[in-house]
């Protein structure tokens, strides 16, 4: 049997035929359609005689006027799929005609069931079909395509993921763009969805089990591809509806033909994969899952979805809104607005999510901010079950730490309260070929590379093993959620002012206010010019002289003009036994949930700022999760003796050196 690193080579030997009328940025134009179309016609090669003589007794019986539901009905009946052909062409017949195959290539697409016409009209590919006539490179496409065997006999459906996987990474390294937009790889998928399902055999038993999945950045596919696979293997009899929506025109085509030709009884792809932008066109509303999984783009900017998630009334985005240059935690919050109520005496088991984000949704923002209150509103609610660390250079686009987060509202008992850190960032063996930024991958046990078997650590089973036990590990550490929290305390200290009249201050004070020239010359006279570090027996003195006709303004312009900070000076009295705070010496703590803050002000402030004091009115509640902090380990400096031995050596290898320098 062919393999699929060898379809995958034969293909894109076949998409540097485009070079020329199409540049590489543009080949993904063509060849994903054209592989999409070509697995279509593999699958309905050996029922194609079949099908077109009975669509030609139809049309005789039906006057060429069959009804839509009779021609599904008896079509899918002899194809065995939930699409057909009438069209008489096939990869192969369209090779007899040359000069017609543009024409001929239409009306082959024209003649699928409605289902797959919709897919084709996203990949909008008839312009392509004409352009690449009118370069004259059709024909050779087309033949290239027809010697290529994808017939899932040949090419199973898992590999045929791979294929596109490939395809689309390539195309995207081509153009320069994000090809996390639209995949992860497979690996971090598989351990996504092993730690998704880690707690849920017995929850997946038996024969009538069925439960639902849903990906809001679905892209091709994958993630809901593996979470299938993966449920089949823990229970051949359970069903889980795969659920799934991209904004990616072609991505979404992608995911919607593999859905197709995989021949799913339980669901259609028009009622589960659909097309749109997720942050404000949710094509799931009031609907809810049993499972939840993604990879939002990292970093997406969503300035232009602004205005209308403004004025979103659905309530999914109720706990914050995050800066316009990262979206991620809508994308958590719109997940979480899908989770399955936790009441079994309803027989609702509630749900578990898995999403991939970088570092910046764990402490980006600070008390009171939208990232900050999004993180509080999780936590507070003991929705957060893990976060695990993967190691760096995993993804095509990125060569930063990314980081997986688990989420639940139906925790097992001992898991509430907690939060499990996990560092799996040692996991990892180097890849023999860079792809784009991917350097590193984790293993996976016994791995067929479609040459030879190849034998890894299996770090996947090696995670996902010491994550379930929950303990404190090397790589696993155990928190309580308050240990995340903290208090935003602001710390004042007084302000001290120093008073002193001058001629060029008293030249600008009288400009404003030339009215109160009288008293100014009155104060000049009394208090004279040297500085007065007293500002409240100042203010009492300046008072006595106006006699109180002084209004507020003019009485904060004279201090303003007149008067400057000194640390020596006095502190300045706000009321009887208040002082007024100075903004500039203001400070804030972050204080844990966990201390005691008087204890905190007394043992932690007061020390070093005698003077100052806590304004709890300005008290602001926040969440971070420092990742770092948590697994640092500061590595032994050398010894003193250690060191100068080191450099004793060296300066022998000097000498020697200018000694032979010399001869």
């Amino acid at each position: 049997m062919t393999t699929h690193q060898q379809h995958i080579k034969f293909i894109w030997d076949i998409a540097d035929l485009l070079r020329g009328p199409y540049r590489p940025p543009q080949y993904e134009r063509v060849m994903l359609p054209m592989t999409v179309l070509r697995r279509f016609d593999s699958v309905l090669e050996s029922t194609k005689g079949e099908v077109v003589n009975e669509y030609n007794n139809l049309k005789s019986k039906y006057n060429n006027d069959i009804p839509v539901s009779i021609l599904t009905s008896k079509l899918e009946k002899i194809t065995k799929q939930k699409f057909y052909n009438t069209s008489p062409f096939t990869f192969e017949k369209l090779k007899g005609a040359p000069d017609s195959i543009a024409q001929d290539l239409v009306s082959y697409i024209n003649g699928f069931s409605p289902n797959v016409r919709q897919i084709f009209e996203f990949f909008d590919f008839e312009k392509e079909i004409f352009a690449m006539n009118d370069a004259n490179i059709l024909y050779l496409i087309v033949s290239e395509f027809a010697k290529v065997n994808l017939h899932p006999t040949m090419v199973s459906n898992r590999d045929m993921g791979l294929i596109f996987e490939n395809l689309i990474r390539r195309f995207n390294e081509l153009a320069n763009e994000t090809a996390g937009d639209h995949f992860t790889p497979r690996e971090i998928i598989k351990l996504m969805v092993n730690v998704l399902f880690i707690d849920d055999d017995n929850f997946l038993q038996g024969k009538s089990v069925i439960r639902e999945i849903m990906d809001p950045t679905c892209g091709t596919g994958g993630m809901l591809s593996e979470a299938k696979n993966h449920v089949k293997e823990l229970n051949e009899d359970a069903i889980l509806v795969a659920y799934g929506q991209d904004y990616n025109k072609r991505a979404f085509a992608t995911a919607a033909a593999d859905l197709l030709i995989k021949n799913d009884t339980n669901s259609k792809f028009e009622d589960t994969i659909k097309y749109g932008d997720t942050l404000v066109d949710d094509q799931f509303t009031d609907k809810n899952f049993d499972y939840l999984i993604a990879n939002p783009p990292f970093g997406v900017d969503w300035k232009k979805q602004k205005p209308q998630i403004d004025r979103d009334k659905t309530g999914r985005f109720t706990a914050g809104l995050p800066r316009v240059n990262d979206g991620a935690l809508l994308f958590l919050q719109h997940m979480i607005s899908k989770f399955e109520p936790y009441a079994p005496q309803d027989k609702k088991y509630g749900s578990r999510l898995a999403i991939v984000f970088s570092g910046s949704p764990m402490f980006s923002g600070g008390a009171s901010s939208g990232e900050s209150d999004i993180r509080k509103w999780i936590i507070e609610n003991d929705w957060l079950e893990s976060i695990i660390a993967l190691p760096e250079q995993m993804f095509y686009n990125t060569g930063i730490t990314t980081y997986i987060w688990v989420l639940t509202n139906r925790k097992n008992d001992d898991r509430k309260g907690k939060i499990q850190l996990f560092d799996a960032r040692d996991f990892y063996i180097p890849m023999r070929k860079s792809q784009g930024s991917k350097r590193r991958k984790m293993g996976e046990g016994n791995v067929d590379d479609g040459i030879i078997q190849v034998m890894e650590p299996d770090h996947i089973a090696m995670i996902t093993q010491e994550y379930g036990l929950h303990t404190t590990t090397e790589h696993s550490k155990i928190f309580d959620n308050e240990d995340f929290g903290f208090t935003r305390v602001a710390i004042e200290r007084p302000l001290r002012l120093k008073y002193q009249m001058s001629l060029e201050a008293k030249t600008a004070f009288l400009d404003a206010c030339p009215h109160l020239l009288d008293d100014v010359q009155v104060i000049d006279k009394k208090l004279g010019r040297e500085p007065l570090l007293d500002w409240n027996k100042t203010l009492k003195e300046i008072k006595k002289i106006n006699q109180l006709k002084w209004s507020a303004r003019e009485l904060s312009l004279f201090r303003s003009v007149f008067t400057t900070k000194d640390p020596e000076a006095e502190k300045v009295l706000k009321g009887k036994d208040e002082y007024e705070a100075d903004a500039d010496l203001r400070d804030f703590e972050n204080i844990p949930l966990k201390i005691n803050i008087q204890d905190y002000f007394k043992n932690e402030v007061l020390p070093f700022v005698s003077d100052a004091w806590m304004d709890r009115t300005k008290d602001k509640v926040g969440y971070e999760i420092n990742f770092n902090r948590y697994f640092f380990t500061m590595n032994e400096n050398r010894s003193l003796d250690v060191i100068n031995k080191e450099l004793n050596k060296v300066e022998d290898e000097i000498l020697k050196m200018l000694q032979n320098t010399s001869l």
